[in-house]
């Protein structure tokens, strides 16, 4: 590592998001044996943050909780980026690149309720809420008789809006209720066989300047091979399929024993229509697999697939 300059780390203000930039501050401290007090976590404000009152795919996307913390480290004032994977843009701005990826934390989604044991038992009319499309969809693709409700907000507003009777139950990715040490509130744990998770669920990246040694040099020792080749596979398939806020997506690549496997979907936000797709091979090949997933999808949905509803 070289220089003894200090390092900014940006980061949302939320307390999963601090969280997450704190995990990767101790990682740094720990590779490196530098102290903590050299590290300086940035909490920069978000579009995604502030707009409250109305779902992503109205106002932007993905990126709005990314481009304040992007423009930061272009013109550096930070120095690193720390994102939740699933909250990224295939494409980034010119100049940044994702430099490194923690060890994925359990991808699955929690089920949360204090009226049934699980999103089967809930009782037939009961409200769920959520702000993922791919949730929803995935809901109403298993419960077509649930209704489910807009739920903004980072995970204690979430938390909040139950307790207060808003919604019957509600769905948060487990591995940011494992970060925040709030497991005992989860009911049941959606198996991915039939709920699975968002692409790049469950593992926090590093976002960097594109090319700067000092910098690549700091968070090589953080990177995750295997996590960081299942997400490549995973972008590349979310890129392929032009993945927004706007298209209800899943996918999950693993890689064990040398071999790569990949499990992808689309579905119809009604949740009435979906497409499913499996492969195997290469880690070396990974991002080409996403991308044959996509097309593979693309081709058996047909245009008006996608047209018919963004």
């Amino acid at each position: 590592m070289a220089g003894q300059d200090a390092i900014r780390i940006g980061t949302r203000g939320s307390p999963l998001a601090l969280a997450q930039a704190h995990e990767v501050r101790d990682r740094l401290v720990a590779a490196h044996g530098m102290s903590a007090d050299r590290i300086e976590i940035v909490v920069i404000s978000t579009a995604g943050d502030r707009i409250q009152d109305r779902p992503l795919a109205e106002v932007g996307g993905k990126g709005l909780f990314t481009q304040e913390i992007e423009e930061q480290l272009r013109d550096g004032r930070i120095d690193l980026a720390v994102h939740s994977s699933k909250d990224m843009p295939t494409v980034l701005p010119d100049g940044l690149a994702l430099t490194a990826f923690l060890e994925r934390e359990d991808p699955r989604d929690a089920f949360i309720s204090q009226k049934a044991k699980s999103l089967r038992d809930l009782r037939r009319g009961a409200v769920v809420g959520s702000s993922s499309l791919r949730r929803q969809a995935l809901i109403r693709r298993l419960r077509p008789d649930i209704e489910v409700v807009q739920f903004r907000g980072n995970v204690q507003t979430r938390l909040r809006k139950l307790a207060e009777g808003v919604a019957d139950a509600t769905l948060l990715a487990n591995a940011g209720l494992r970060r925040l040490g709030k497991t005992d509130i989860i009911t049941d744990l959606m198996d991915t066989g039939f709920f699975p998770p968002a692409p790049g669920q469950g593992a926090i990246c590093i976002e960097g300047r594109a090319g700067d040694p000092r910098t690549d040099a700091l968070v090589e020792p953080l990177n995750h091979e295997a996590t960081a080749t299942a997400l490549a596979c995973e972008r590349a398939f979310l890129a392929e399929l032009d993945g927004s806020c706007r298209t209800p997506i899943a996918g999950l690549a693993t890689v064990a024993d040398g071999a790569l496997a990949f499990r992808g979907m689309i579905l119809t936000p009604d949740g009435t229509q979906a497409h499913e797709t499996a492969l195997e091979g290469a880690p070396g090949d990974a991002a080409a697999l996403g991308r044959e997933a996509g097309r593979k999808l693309r081709q058996a949905a047909g245009d008006g697939f996608f047209s018919s509803w963004q």
